[in-house]
């Protein structure tokens, strides 16, 4: 099976849910929730990619031959890249009915595996989306992240203790789903988190806790002050919020707020190993891509994951190599530039 093998295959089985645009922009999808576009306009998403498009790279050539490394150590785990699949839940809802919640979480944590990275798995409104992420993880070897919403206390304190009986590295929570549309639909109230009670999750997981949708500086710092591992700065794909501004433009100012004190995730419209290496020289630790390996799950299962894995690191790798960037600690701000200044 070829990359372009699944592009085909998805395009079929996804439509008329996704087009399997050349781009995947967010422009043919905007509004469409749910499903796979963003809220309102989509500029929360379409920036995105207006964003990556203005910063450039400095090419330097002139130097010895390498093979560039991509490995990292995250949550005590050695990983291939930088690179990580992004929770995505509610194959019904957003996608089709070809995979089921099942499928679509052993496509990705397989897959992740086979190609050295890890996945964050989803949860959603039905009660049994949750559930079916957490035998995959432990058949995986604990290989996955699970990734709950913020619900209310009682409920999300059993989702600890569900995941307290698997041997995952990390679990994780997307604190922007409070105002996700698809749980409202299905009358399952989610809430947005204080510093205190994300500090409760930490003392109460016994393992490192990472939130999701943090976009402010005083928001990471609230976050480190609390005791997580890591954030990921993300707007939720542009789905929850219209003028949200980009991750990518953020990513900066809160690295530079929080330093070392945590790990610096971030999403939103990552697409190419070259997007992946200027998040890296913003701050970033590792990304965390969605829309794309969805759309290489139902084209090709776990080998169509594994596919888009290695063409997205292959590409980081050359790009290194044409920046003169050894190791991943050797990308640093001083590689890009935005254009027009």
């Amino acid at each position: 099976m070829t990359y372009e093998e699944v592009l085909q295959k998805a395009a079929e089985v996804l439509k008329p849910k996704c087009r399997v645009c050349k781009e995947c922009n967010g422009i043919a999808c905007r509004g469409e929730i749910p499903g796979v576009g963003a809220a309102g306009d989509a500029s929360s998403f379409t920036l995105c990619r207006d964003y990556f498009s203005k910063i450039r790279l400095h090419m330097d050539a002139v130097h010895e031959h390498f093979e560039a490394d991509t490995s990292l150590e995250l949550f005590g785990c050695t990983l291939a890249g930088p690179v990580m699949v992004a929770p995505i839940g509610g194959m019904p809802f957003n996608y089709t009915n070809v995979l089921t919640e099942t499928e679509y979480c052993e496509a990705v944590v397989f897959g992740a595996n086979e190609a050295g990275i890890i996945a964050f798995t989803g949860d959603g409104p039905l009660d049994d989306y949750f559930p079916s992420t957490l035998p995959v993880i432990n058949a995986a070897e604990g290989r996955g992240i699970p990734t709950i919403k913020p619900w209310g206390k009682e409920k999300l304190f059993d989702r600890i203790k569900d995941i307290s009986a698997t041997n995952c590295p990390a679990f994780a929570m997307d604190i922007d789903s409070a105002a996700l549309v698809n749980l409202k639909l299905q009358g399952k109230p989610a809430y947005a988190k204080s510093e205190e009670e994300i500090r409760e999750i930490v003392q109460e997981a016994g393992r490192p806790f990472i939130v999701k949708g943090v976009m402010t500086a005083e928001s990471a710092l609230r976050c480190a002050r609390a005791g997580a591992y890591a954030i990921v700065v993300s707007n939720h794909g542009g789905r929850i919020m219209q003028d949200a501004l980009p991750p990518i433009s953020v990513l900066r100012e809160i690295k530079d707020a929080v330093g070392d004190q945590m790990k610096v995730l971030v999403d939103g419209g990552i697409r190419s190993g070259s997007d992946v290496f200027k998040c890296l020289a913003l701050g970033a630790d590792a990304v965390l891509i969605g829309r794309p390996y969805a759309i290489a799950a139902h084209g090709g299962g776990a080998e169509g994951v594994a596919l888009y894995t290695e063409k997205i690191l292959q590409e980081l790798k050359e790009t290194m190599l044409m920046t003169d960037c050894p190791r991943l600690a050797d990308i640093t701000q001083d590689k890009i530039r935005m254009y027009p200044a």
